[in-house]
């Protein structure tokens, strides 16, 4: 089976690229984020002539997570079990679902915006619910993964200049450390291998040609119980459809596993 992760940066400007990739890519489920529509607006109907079911937790112009699947889609729980609001708003950043032989999670972690900033708590509220949430799936025989966007770059070498970084987001010690306590729930992180560069980003601003330079980050993980990353036969970063126009500032990343 082949399973994908990809904030999308808005699926509705993406829709043309994300049928042509998932036609060519061979992928059975991808978890998706940054929809930035509501459900309404989902190309369900366009999905679903690919042969994918979707399930998807949307409701406007931000944020939004899905999942697409053409082996099942069962069980579906929409939200992150005991999440934090922000501004009185539990906002769509998460969404499970069993596909096939496995469970899994979309996840969409809040950006936190600045270290002083109010969006930077609620990011570390949202990873320690998340962390809680996923237990009694990581727990199960089943293999079971939680894969998205994380805004956080785990190590100092999954960032392009790390002194660049000092006293921002997505590199602190605390997210860093909200991030790796997923092991305590029996998870562990699949790395993708580097494909053409030593270093495998995920992310790349659009600004200063950051993706032809490849000053980037690596931002969009993986995180999988003993069942799933026992199966993993493969894990890369498909660069290639971070190139050209129209594409998302974030490049799928793939996972191959054998079930």
């Amino acid at each position: 089976m082949r399973i994908a992760t990809y904030n999308v940066n808005s699926i509705t400007a993406r829709l043309p690229r994300l049928l042509a990739w998932l036609e060519n890519s061979g992928t059975d489920v991808l978890c998706v984020q940054e929809t930035k529509c509501s459900a309404e607006q989902f190309p369900a109907a366009e999905l679903r002539e690919l042969g994918y079911e979707s399930a998807v937790h949307a409701t406007g112009r931000w944020n939004g997570v899905a999942l697409i699947s053409r082996v099942g889609l069962d069980d579906v729980v929409k939200g992150l079990p005991g999440g934090p609001e922000y501004d009185g708003v539990e906002e769509p950043r998460a969404i499970s679902a069993t596909c096939g032989p496995l469970r899994l999670w979309s996840v969409y972690v809040p950006n936190g915006r600045e270290v002083a900033h109010e969006h930077y708590a609620y990011k570390l509220r949202w990873l320690e619910a998340l962390r809680t949430a996923v237990g009694t799936d990581a727990a199960a025989e089943r293999p079971f993964a939680v894969l998205g966007d994380f805004n956080v770059a785990p190590t100092d070498r999954d960032v392009w200049d790390p002194a660049l970084f000092e006293g921002a987001t997505h590199v602190t010690p605390a997210e860093r450390e909200a991030v790796a306590a997923l092991a305590g729930q029996g998870l562990s992180e699949v790395v993708p291998r580097p494909l053409k560069y030593d270093r495998a980003y995920t992310f790349w601003d659009y600004r200063e040609l950051r993706f032809p330079k490849n000053r980037g980050m690596r931002i969009d993980l993986v995180w999988g119980n003993a069942p799933f990353t026992s199966a993993v036969k493969d894990s890369y970063v498909d660069r290639e459809e971070r190139k050209g126009k129209g594409a998302s500032d974030h490049a799928p990343v793939v996972v191959d596993v054998e079930l």
